[in-house]
């Protein structure tokens, strides 16, 4: 069965208010002439540093169907294409007609922590149901929203977006651009916190994703969060005709009643509405489980098969760079590295210690985490470095290095067996990891996206330049 186009040169110039040179039919939408597919409409858009228009060559000669442009005075010879007066708005546009189309349920995801983790969970329980689209990697702000819905398939049951903010007043657009059937926020914690007053302030710039909640729509609530009646308040004011919660509450309607947890996956015993459900998550934590329980609410909500949504949790892996494992051959042995360098925060860090507790090291091995800096916390950064010193004890981390200005705090207040080493940045630390690690070890690196930790999973994967050989890498 040939799949239908995702956009004929009808269809876009009618979208965007445009003009076409000839017909055309695209299979997909990219903003990225080094990723593009054959038959992908390629849509030059202009930044601070980089305009799309210096790339369109190269975007024609990977095969794009056809050039979205603002100006036309050095476009390819014989290229189709789709003048619009500003191409970012003209992506928007693609956008709002392609949810205008599509009659699938949207169900969108926001949260100080916890976004990608659920939305990879909303797309496996959905997909078990019926044809998913999901928001990829972590297109999740003012562009990528817009692309994820442009490339929303005609044969879609169901669309799961992630939202991400870092400052008041930017997801309100991106919900009335995504109009949700469903809305999540997963948690309210200390993330961001240098661009707003309190946890409440997060809170309310969190339910802009009410803003745009489709008539009769559903609000998914964490109930254990001390900002649950502010939300609930919030979703109600724009038009929600459901609020669900989730969590370990007594009230919580999709209600976590135990989970059992080993060093590489959580047992969760749950239930939804009433209804007990059993299911297992290839993955450890229980953050984890109780995001689950707010995406087999929503999978509910939207009507889908509740047994077979979970069970499509079964097939859960975590996201790079959010709890992926290695196990890494080293003389003498093997060592596991759990890479949670993607992001951090406060709330993170310490579900990410709690796992780490969990591992078993081998023989003589130990528990070791390597930390960098926690930004955009503003003036209580400090304060808040140093205050992870409790989790790591009540966690039994053997050794702990940290990278970065802020992580000092941290490791001043660390007993003296603790200390591991600090450095000035993820490269430094990079190289005292290595030097200290030994066969059994279980190391984990965290720290936010800006302290550039994902350098020393590098490091440790690709030691002296070559690739490492990963045994049983999962």
């Amino acid at each position: 069965m040939t799949a239908l186009p995702l956009w004929t040169s009808e269809e876009a110039a009618a979208a965007t208010q445009g003009w076409v040179n000839r017909p055309w039919i695209a299979q997909g939408v990219s903003i990225d002439s080094r990723s593009l597919a054959t038959g992908d409409l390629f849509v030059a858009l202009k930044g601070e540093r980089v305009d799309g228009h210096d790339y369109l060559n190269a975007a024609a000669a990977a095969g794009a169907a056809a050039l979205m442009v603002s100006r036309t005075d050095s476009l390819p010879e014989r290229v189709s294409y789709l003048a619009v007066a500003d191409t970012l708005k003209g992506l928007a546009d693609l956008a709002n007609q392609a949810r205008a189309r599509s009659p699938a349920k949207v169900i969108a995801v926001t949260g100080s922590v916890g976004k990608t983790g659920t939305k990879e969970m909303l797309r496996l329980a959905l997909a078990a149901n019926g044809p998913t689209h999901a928001t990829l990697g972590n297109l999740n702000n003012q562009i990528g929203l817009p692309l994820t819905l442009a490339r929303l398939p005609a044969e879609a049951a169901y669309a799961v977006l992630e939202m991400g903010m870092n400052h008041a007043g930017e997801l309100a657009p991106l919900s009335r651009l995504a109009r949700p059937d469903v809305a999540i926020v997963t948690a309210i914690e200390m993330a961001h916190v240098e661009f707003f007053a309190s946890l409440d302030a997060i809170a309310d710039a969190k339910a802009e994703i009410f803003a745009g909640l489709a008539p009769g729509g559903t609000a998914i609530l964490n109930r254990d969060s001390p900002q649950f009646s502010r939300l609930a308040k919030a979703a109600r004011a724009q038009g929600a005709a459901r609020i669900v919660g989730f969590g370990a509450h007594a009230e919580a309607e999709a209600r976590l009643l135990d989970c059992a947890l080993d060093p590489e996956a959580t047992t969760v015993l749950a239930l939804i509405a009433e209804r007990p459900v059993t299911y297992r998550l290839n993955v450890p934590g229980r953050h984890w489980a109780l995001n689950s329980l707010a995406v087999l609410a929503a999978a509910q909500a939207v009507g889908a098969d509740l047994e077979r949504a979970a069970q499509g949790l079964a097939a859960l892996a975590p996201p790079k760079g959010r709890g992926q494992r290695h196990r890494l051959e080293r003389e003498g042995g093997t060592l596991t590295l759990i890479d949670e360098s993607y992001n951090a925060s406060p709330a993170s860090m310490r579900a990410a210690l709690a796992a780490l507790a969990l591992a078993k090291p081998g023989p003589e091995g130990r528990r070791i985490a390597v930390l960098g800096d926690m930004l955009e916390l503003g003036e209580r950064g400090p304060a808040l470095h140093g205050e992870l010193a409790q989790s790591i004890a009540e966690n039994r981390i053997d050794l702990v290095f940290t990278a970065g200005p802020l992580m000092e705090n941290l490791h001043r207040g660390l007993a003296r067996a603790q200390q591991g080493g600090h450095a000035a940045n993820a490269d430094a630390a990079a190289g005292l990891v290595a030097a200290a690690l030994r066969p059994g070890d279980v190391v984990m690196v965290k720290g936010s996206a800006g302290s550039r930790m994902g350098r020393v999973v590098e490091a440790l994967l690709h030691p002296e330049g070559a690739p490492a050989r990963a045994a049983n890498g999962h």
